[in-house]
């Protein structure tokens, strides 16, 4: 197959990881793939680094240039499909009027309503296929009015690592200033407010109380750190909340960790917590969004509210309990391997892509 994929994103998220999965996993099984990118973008750069081909477009009037750089790419034969990894792209394939030549698939990881405008419906009659990221987003996109067949879901996946040697658990505690006897809790997620990264705050001094041995690590940046670091202050946390900041390297985060928590308010399906469960953590999660998807209370992962004191709780009953967390560690590892792994994405794209061009050469 060909296929062209197209992100404008600026910043590395979660979709942007998933694209790089994807867009390596269509080019190691020989496809031919090539992605349109905002210049210098961290997508456009690690893509290029895998030896993907990579078209970049100038960062102002983003939009309007890729459209033109649509209109060039184009041409007869070299694509087959456009798949479109956020709106910004959609809103460039419309311009150029993409969707008369080829079909166009739109990546949707988020419930929210469509937009009821006229300019967003007219974008969105342009899509050929909505790919959904869980049962919760292609719900939304049914209650928006898209028909049943034009939707179809692909988990998103992650990488399944090998567990970390206790030599490199060593070195990742090492490098974020951990000690051995220190219980430390992480989270990897952009500092938004529906990410919730306050509730786990706001959950330390009960933790502590009873462990002062226990710590936290904030992986990430965005609109609201400095909110939560003001927080944190206020609530005499400074020394246990650690915040890194955007880490490159998340692979060192969760090397370093001994439970991961999750506690978002809103998720279209939680890559984080499923690469976290990939590592072989044990996690503790909410059920908001879609999240209820991905985790099974109290086998794959401890579910509560996004609450601090319901967090305090299960975070203390973590701590005291190494038979849950070997339970926990065991069970979540094997669900991402069955139901969230790189390879069953890619394979599911791949028939997706199959499904959309039987059907569009009948029409």
């Amino acid at each position: 197959m060909k296929v062209l994929f197209v992100d404008l994103e600026r910043e590395w998220r979660g979709g942007q990881s998933q694209a790089l999965l994807t867009l390596k996993g269509l080019h190691e099984r020989g496809h031919k793939i090539e992605l349109l990118a905002a210049r210098d973008s961290p997508l456009a750069m690690r893509t290029s680094e895998a030896g993907i081909t990579v078209h970049q477009v100038w960062r102002f009037g983003l939009r309007a240039w890729t459209a033109g750089a649509l209109r060039r790419l184009l041409a007869p034969g070299q694509f087959e499909i456009l798949h479109l990894n956020e709106p910004h792209a959609l809103t460039a394939a419309w311009l150029a009027g993409t969707e008369k030549r080829l079909p166009l698939l739109l990546s949707r990881r988020i419930g929210f309503p469509l937009r009821k405008n006229v300019v967003s419906q007219a974008r969105f009659r342009a899509v050929e296929r909505f790919v959904a990221n869980s049962q919760n987003v292609a719900q939304s996109l049914v209650d928006s009015g898209i028909a049943t067949d034009r939707i179809s879901i692909v988990n998103e996946g992650v990488e399944i690592p090998p567990l970390p040697t206790s030599q490199q658990r060593g070195e990742a505690r090492q490098h974020w200033g951990v000690k051995d006897q220190e219980f430390l809790f992480g989270c990897v997620s952009v500092f938004v407010t529906e990410k919730g990264q306050r509730h786990l705050i706001e959950a330390m001094p009960i933790v502590r109380a009873d462990h002062p041995e226990a710590r936290l690590l904030l992986a990430g940046d965005g609109a609201c750190r400095s909110e939560l670091e003001t927080l944190t202050n206020r609530l005499g946390q400074t020394k246990a909340v650690l915040f890194p900041g955007f880490v490159n390297d998340v692979a060192q985060v969760y090397a370093a960790l001994d439970a991961f928590v999750f506690p978002s308010e809103f998720e279209g399906l939680g890559t984080a917590l499923q690469a976290a469960m990939a590592a072989g953590l044990p996690c503790i999660s909410t059920k908001r969004g879609a999240l209820g998807e991905v985790v099974d209370k109290d086998r794959t992962a401890l579910v509560v509210e996004p609450d601090g004191k319901e967090f305090s709780e299960a975070m203390l009953r973590m701590i005291g309990d190494d038979r849950l967390r070997k339970k926990l560690s065991e069970a979540g590892r094997q669900e991402a391997k069955q139901r969230f792994s790189a390879d069953r994405m890619v394979e599911n794209t791949i028939r997706l892509y199959e499904d959309v061009l039987k059907k569009w050469q009948v029409k």
